[in-house]
């Protein structure tokens, strides 16, 4: 049987290659054309998800054994394909007008619509071949829209740093994909999760589960390799819309096609609690220094993402899938408003009121959230369950950023209005947390493997994590205070510059240029 899900993806490869024939400025019809296919490739997505309530999961396999090319349309599959079919017909709409008149309109609908294609049909790829063969096409997609402008130097330099790292990761995928058909002669992602569940993890197999660990955090911009996302702004707005609304999801995306396996090597997900957790806060640490808003919300997906690297790592796969929903509708809706927020920094729109906490209003505010947390904690176990440490863990992070929030409300000199709001706000995020978590494990859980049982390591990062996260959102708290002391100046322009990294890469860069021009 044949999934109308996987109509979608064919939808907009047809209309790319019309796209590629008119590549000049205002090729007739061809920009609303482009609406119309995403907007049928989105209700390809939709009949896709109802067939699979009728019916249930569909493969569709070409070949076999370690050449298999399989399409599977089973729960997370359908939900992430209505995702991108989703963001990709706002991202086309928004494109209509944006570049209307360019000189190379028709050339940038056909990249989009293939580019769309392709990541329609990693996000359905059911078979190591079909994944990498998708995830290859993605970055090549990609890394010609990021040169739609490429007579600017920094459209090149961000176009070459995506590239060796985009790419580095599809070089690990195939390492990984190679060692794992080796271990268990199959190239089928069900088959590959269901032999590792029955004889555990070879020593080949743990080699390919840390390789996959290492292309998640190479596609999610983690840390140290962060740069090259920040640095994508010299493409059209809806470039950096599906890039930072989508595509850089992939490295959760993969984890999550992968999670049987992955979840069997504690090593790999230490590592991933380890890396995803620095590269959270040194993303939100260096966002809070940004002036530019599309800068600002280029380092608030690293940290986003280093978040979603941290969910997968403590074995909370549903909520990884929950967050890469949100993040992307999020994140999609604030890069093709941006226009807006920067009205609003002109002076347009009034920002609210704010308050400088001192010492003890912010230690109130911490122990008041805390508080709080316990008691929603509390009440959300009788009425659905135990939760686990993992869900505890992450919870109690998620209310140091209320208790942050919760400061500015409780400080001496704030006005009532602005306590009032904190407060009812504080409420909000830390039901809603819970709310979406059981929502998440009510919808996706049953398809994805349960959190492990803690044991001395697992505690030990979950301690290390929360005590971080908690560590951080106080000094945030207290900034204002010291934000204007002589010995902090330094420390905040080095913070906005990101401790200079991306400069370290750019010197690598350069001296692999020059390697390979001698």
């Amino acid at each position: 049987m044949l999934s109308l899900s996987f109509i979608a993806p064919c939808i907009l490869l047809a209309l790319a290659v019309m796209a590629w024939r008119q590549p000049g400025r205002r090729p007739g019809r061809l920009p609303r054309l482009a609406e119309y296919a995403s907007l049928a490739a989105l209700a390809a997505a939709i009949l896709g998800i109802v067939q699979f309530m009728a019916v249930g999961p569909v493969t569709l396999s070409a070949l076999q054994g370690a050449v298999a090319l399989t399409l599977k349309a089973d729960l997370i599959s359908v939900t992430l394909s209505l995702l991108v079919a989703f963001i990709g017909w706002v991202v086309i709409r928004y494109s209509r007008t944006y570049l209307d008149g360019e000189t190379q309109e028709g050339r940038f609908h056909a990249l989009m619509l293939a580019t769309l294609a392709a990541v329609l049909v990693f996000v359905q790829s059911g078979s190591l071949g079909l994944l990498l063969l998708s995830t290859v096409l993605v970055g090549l997609g990609l890394r010609r829209l990021l040169l739609f402008y490429g007579e600017r130097p920094e459209a090149r330099r961000a176009a070459t740093k995506f590239a060796l790292v985009w790419h580095g990761a599809d070089a690990a995928l195939v390492l990984a994909a190679g060692l794992l058909i080796a271990s268990y002669g199959t190239a089928d992602l069900a088959g590959i999760a269901a032999a590792a569940a029955q004889t555990g993890l070879t020593l080949t197999a743990s080699l390919a589960v840390a390789l996959i660990v290492l292309a998640a955090a190479l596609k999610t911009a983690a840390f140290p390799l962060h740069g090259w996302l920040t640095e994508v702004m010299e493409a059209p707005t809806p470039v950096s819309a599906l890039l930072h609304a989508g595509i850089i999801n992939s490295g959760g995306v993969l984890l999550i096609a992968f999670a049987g396996l992955v979840q069997l090597s504690a090593g790999a997900m230490a590592a991933l609690v380890m890396i995803g957790g620095f590269t959270a806060l040194f993303g939100a640490a260096v966002m809070l220094t940004q002036s530019a808003v599309k800068t600002s919300l280029a380092w608030s997906t690293v940290s986003q993402m280093g978040f979603l690297l941290l969910q997968c790592g403590l074995g909370l796969w549903a909520l990884a899938l929950l967050h890469i929903v949100a993040h992307s509708l999020y994140k999609a809706h604030a890069f093709l408003s941006s226009g807006g927020a920067v009205q609003a920094v002109a002076g347009l729109r009034r920002p609210g009121a704010i308050a400088v906490p001192n010492v003890g209003a912010v230690l109130k505010s911490f122990a008041l959230a805390l508080v709080l947390y316990t008691v929603i904690a509390g009440g959300f176990t009788v009425l659905s369950g135990p939760k686990t440490a993992q869900a505890l863990a992450l919870g109690a992070i998620l209310i140091f950023g209320v208790a942050y929030l919760m400061a500015q409300g409780m400080a001496d000199l704030a006005p009532t209005d602005l306590t009032r709001r904190t407060a009812l706000t504080s409420l909000g995020a830390a039901v809603a947390y819970f709310a979406f978590q059981a929502t998440a494990q009510l919808i996706w859980g049953p398809a994805l493997p349960a959190a492990p049982v803690p044991g001395p390591l697992e505690w030990a990062l979950i301690i290390l994590a929360v005590a971080s996260f908690g560590l951080v959102a106080f000094a945030q708290s207290l900034f204002p205070l010291w934000a204007h002391h002589p010995s902090t100046a330094g420390l905040r322009v080095h913070l906005a510059n990101g401790f200079y990294l991306n400069a370290l890469l750019d010197r690598a860069i350069g001296g692999f240029r020059s390697a390979k021009t001698n």
